[in-house]
């Protein structure tokens, strides 16, 4: 027993692990600290709330206004095997080093017309942009193959660089350009490298034609730190017999034996008009729910994939195809305000269209409402392409008018909806004159939340763009008694117009043989079920949306 009071405890060697023990505490720390600096610089910045975004336009002095021309293109790949042709457009994205009101400002571009089956495509599409510096442009023209059953295939790259600006500018006058193929689907040069091998004819390196010209400078006013589109004011029409059948719409058309019928489709537009889009008009979307913001800019995974899902959503929408409809004005005039009247279909129907306004006057519509079985149709987060920041957004719809020298709240002014009037819809066509009709517009959007105070420089503006059109605005706050009431009109002019037509599907569409036969056999079942309970019938629709392929969450 005194021998073990008189041991002591042996000292434990040093290991060489506690040299990396010591170093990660003191990381540790470092870590910590760090974090927590980090954590404080950014609850004292100031974020943005969302809605209106006050932040002026970067002060710059006038720049030239260009006109590119994009002429043709010569030996693109094959990327179609079967016809040993492509479907060739351009997608265009024009750079300068003028500064942006925000970094996530979405950058200038500019899409032709597809040309079919060519592998030597001429296109011939003007695209004036206004208050180019005189530091120069950086344009990168993409060449993609249209492709809607699959992605589009890259064709290859050119890139147009110019230094400098100036008064005595001399232009580009048809000049070619290499077609750079690092970028390209290796699978479309993989063909026309077996075709060049059996024809020599044909050639490996393509070109593309494209012609800059100066116009002169530009007239900026408070608009000189941005550039903007003039025109032309392009056009598409983007349709969709499958989402048409989805979520219910129809449009007027003529069966085989010449009777009166309507065909499911779905419409989507865009109307570029010309800018430059009045400067108070920027808003960023409201953070009103805590995924959102990672859903803007793809920060989380939640975000990453709700992200993805809406870019795929908006290209599913506003997909180019075979029935997709152009056209072009080179300025705003009485013809492109019927342009516009006939892609919303003038006052048939009681339709009600969400929109968007992009920052370069882009404008996308589609008919939706409360109504449809689709209810992201009716998300302005889709149809601005998750972008952070547009110049507005909300709800319109169009209104004939009895008397086209008067007013539409004028005294004895009457209206169709919501009443009867001859010399149009739904007994006749349509007057062919823009002044019998009105166009409503609202700030309704809950994504974004347009300051109700900028409705009259939207009336401006749209009046600007559709001559001869009259334009109302609709506060969704002060005056949402009177929208609600001018909507029921509508959707109950809707309801009324629908009865007594024998529906079609459209002949355009897409759908395979099987997923048409049992898309078919499931729109029977909830038909069947039309007079069933609430539940039972969204039951039914969920089964239709699975067999056209959309998540059960995308939809209402």
């Amino acid at each position: 027993m005194e021998n073990e009071k008189d041991e002591q405890p042996s000292q434990r060697k040093d290991h060489r692990t506690d040299a990396f023990a010591t170093k990660f505490v003191d990381k540790t720390a470092s870590w910590q600290q760090k974090a927590s600096r980090h954590a404080t610089a950014k609850a004292d910045k100031p974020q943005p709330a969302g809605g209106l975004d006050e932040t002026p336009i970067p002060d710059a002095p006038p720049g030239y206004t260009l006109k590119f021309i994009f002429h043709r293109g010569t030996n693109l790949p094959m990327a179609d095997i079967n016809s040993l042709s492509s479907d060739p457009y351009l997608y265009v994205q024009l750079n300068t080093s003028l500064p942006s009101r925000h970094k996530q400002d979405p950058y200038m571009r500019f899409r032709t017309p597809t040309i079919r089956r060519s592998t030597n495509p001429v296109w011939n599409c003007e695209w004036i942009v206004a208050n180019v510096p005189s530091t120069g442009f950086k344009l990168k023209a993409r060449i993609y193959d249209e492709d809607p059953a699959d992605h589009d295939d890259r064709l290859g790259n050119v890139h147009v660089s110019v230094d400098s600006l100036y008064d005595n500018w001399t232009g580009i006058k048809e000049e070619q350009y290499k077609i750079k193929k690092r970028m390209g689907s290796k699978r479309a040069y993989f063909i026309r490298g077996c075709a060049a091998m059996f024809n020599r004819n044909v050639e490996m390196s393509g070109n593309l034609v494209i012609s800059v010209e100066m116009l002169g400078k530009t007239d900026v006013g408070n608009n000189g730190g941005r550039v903007w589109t003039i025109g032309p004011c392009a056009w598409s029409r983007h349709l969709s017999p499958m989402i048409g059948r989805l979520a219910g719409t129809k449009e007027p058309g003529q069966g085989k034996d010449g009777a009166k019928c309507e065909r499911y489709n779905f419409q989507a537009n865009q109307f570029q008009l010309a800018g430059p889009v009045p400067p108070p008009l920027y808003h960023r979307y409201v953070e009103f729910k805590p995924f959102i913001a990672g859903m803007f800019t793809a920060t989380s995974l939640r975000g990453r994939i709700l992200n993805r899902a809406l870019h795929h959503q908006h290209s599913r929408i506003y997909n180019y195809d075979r029935t997709t409809v152009y056209g072009s004005f080179l300025s705003p005039s009485k013809d492109m305000t019927l342009q516009f009247l006939d892609l919303v279909h003038y006052d048939r129907g009681g339709r009600i269209f969400t929109y968007v306004l992009t920052l370069d006057g882009m404008w996308r519509f589609t008919e939706t409402g409360k109504e449809f079985g689709i209810d992201l149709l009716s998300k302005h987060t889709m149809h601005s392409d998750v972008n952070i920041y547009v110049a507005f957004s909300g709800e319109f719809f169009i209104r004939r008018l009895k008397t086209p020298h008067k007013e539409p709240f004028e005294s004895g002014q009457e209206t169709h909806p919501a009443v009867e009037i001859d010399g149009g819809p739904p007994h006749a066509d349509p007057p062919s004159d823009p002044a019998y009709y009105a166009l409503y517009i609202d700030n309704d959007s809950g994504t974004y939340r347009p300051n109700a105070k900028l409705l009259p420089i939207l009336k401006e503006f749209m009046q600007k763009n559709l001559p001869g059109l009259k334009i109302v605005t609709l506060d969704c706050g002060a005056d949402a008694e009177k929208m609600g009431k001018l909507k029921q009109e509508q959707r109950e002019r809707k309801k009324a117009e629908g009865k007594g037509t024998v529906v079609m599907q459209d002949d355009g569409s897409s759908l395979s043989s099987s997923d048409e036969e049992e898309l078919e056999h499931r729109m029977r079942e909830f038909d069947e079920e039309e007079g069933a309970g609430g539940a039972e019938k969204e039951k039914k629709r969920k089964k239709v949306k699975r067999v056209a392929g959309m998540p059960s969450w995308m939809s209402s």
